[in-house]
């Protein structure tokens, strides 16, 4: 579980799995953030890796609305001074509330004080819950702030959205366009031989990918590791298409996105962010290339009106 903190520096907790980091995320970590700053302690978030439903539940394989470095980043960005990932196995699924309360929250973190969101549970079986934390405070010498809930606002409702195509609603509730990171990988270049290459992403398992259609959203080289990225800085407006292709049937499911009125960029084995803002609309099987090229320039032009 790791290397025990007892007697070091103190910190203000806050502990979730925090995948897509939403509006009510945010409220957790923000407050956790002031209380730090409040105190001079460092503010650390807790997050779990894989997702305890899939330990728990085996078979189970959520979809990810953001990458563990990706929901790194985001809280850091909040201003945590430390992101602690559990890595979360049966052992750890099976631990009392008591035992991960002075294992992890006391001797790992040195928590002084302990921010959850009004429906954390916790310990073997979800048994624990929020005033059975403020309890195991008085016990091992932390305070614990609840912070209300904002209605309607959660990871699962966001990947419905996601996963309907409405990611401007999905948008709405993370504070954020929905984002898909990967590496552009060599297609079947048919939208280079049309007159609009793209990149084509190669995302990690379990992705939450919006439906099949076209959409509107931004093109984006990210670093990895610390290391320098090809084009690193720039963000281009960007016509993005989810699905299988249909006029060219036997294509597996793919995400492409053209960065409008660039032919060239070179992009292959880059690590990019594919970021949605709008549905343009479903995907449709054409009769004919040229009429595939007109409704791609509709699409270009309905790209750049929504971005710009």
């Amino acid at each position: 579980m790791g290397p025990s903190v007892r007697g070091s520096r103190r910190s203000v907790v806050t502990i979730g799995v925090y995948d897509g980091v939403h509006r009510g995320h945010r409220k957790v970590v923000e407050r956790t953030v002031a209380l730090a700053r409040e105190r001079g302690l460092r503010g650390v978030a807790v997050t779990f890796e894989p997702h305890p439903d899939e330990v728990v539940l085996p078979g189970t394989r959520r979809a990810r609305l953001t990458t563990l470095k990706r929901r790194a980043e985001l809280l850091t960005g909040l201003g945590i001074d430390d992101v602690e990932v559990v890595e979360f196995t049966l052992d750890v699924s099976r631990m009392s509330p008591d035992d991960f309360a002075q294992g992890v929250l006391s001797e790992r973190l040195g928590a002084a004080v302990v921010v959850v969101g009004a429906d954390f549970t916790f310990g073997h079986h979800a048994s624990g819950d929020a005033e059975a934390l403020r309890t195991l405070g008085d016990k091992y010498d932390f305070e614990v702030e609840v912070v209300p809930m904002l209605d309607g606002v959660s990871s699962t409702s966001a990947r419905r959205l996601i996963v309907a195509g409405d990611v401007e609603g999905a948008a709405a509730e993370l504070g954020r366009p929905h984002r898909v990171e990967g590496v552009v990988v060599r297609g079947y270049q048919r939208g280079r031989q049309l007159g609009f290459p793209t990149a084509n992403v190669e995302t990690p398992q379990q992705t939450a990918i919006p439906a099949d259609g076209v959409y509107a959203g931004w093109l984006e080289c990210v670093p990895v590791a610390n290391l320098p990225a090809p084009y690193e800085g720039e963000r281009w407006p960007a016509a993005i298409s989810v699905g299988t292709n249909p006029t060219f049937e036997g294509v597996p499911r793919t995400v492409e996105a053209y960065a409008l009125d660039r032919d060239d960029l070179e992009l292959y084995g880059v690590h990019v962010a594919v970021e949605f803002a709008a549905r343009l609309r479903g995907n449709t099987r054409f009769e004919s290339i040229e009429e595939l090229i007109d409704q791609i320039h509709a699409d270009v032009d309905a790209a750049r009106r929504i971005t710009s």
